[in-house]
């Protein structure tokens, strides 16, 4: 099993998830979230797999999300709109988001992993 591993090199939660992984010995491909970000499509096939409503993908602690006063945005936005507004820009989305094309993860709990990725 490999899983894609979306992430930003400078976000601490990142270090974190990633560090659990190599230590697991868990393979992964990585993606920089922000240099490549996921295209509408693929960020619609993550959300749709997660079964995690469309909001929970947004990094509601990060500077983008408080700049664009994504808060009120959300509120009243289709999930059609909020993939855009991810897709628009890789520091809006939450991180890191793990897949393996059948679970996805977002954001690092290490009880999650242990459960979802630990095999």
């Amino acid at each position: 099993m490999s899983l894609t591993f979306y992430w930003y090199p400078k976000c601490g939660t990142c270090k974190k998830a990633k560090k659990w992984l190599d230590e697991k010995s868990v393979p992964y491909n990585i993606v920089h979230i922000v240099e490549e970000t996921p295209s509408e499509a693929e960020l619609l096939t993550l959300i749709q797999t997660s079964e995690l409503p469309a909001r929970k993908f947004f990094n509601t602690s990060g500077k983008k999300y408080r700049e664009l006063n994504m808060k009120e945005k959300l509120q009243d936005a289709s999930e059609q709109e909020m993939v855009k507004w991810l897709a628009s820009d890789g520091m809006l989305i939450k991180r890191p988001i793990v897949t393996d094309g059948t679970q996805v993860t977002v954001g690092f709990k290490e009880e999650q992993f242990d459960e979802v990725w630990n095999d």
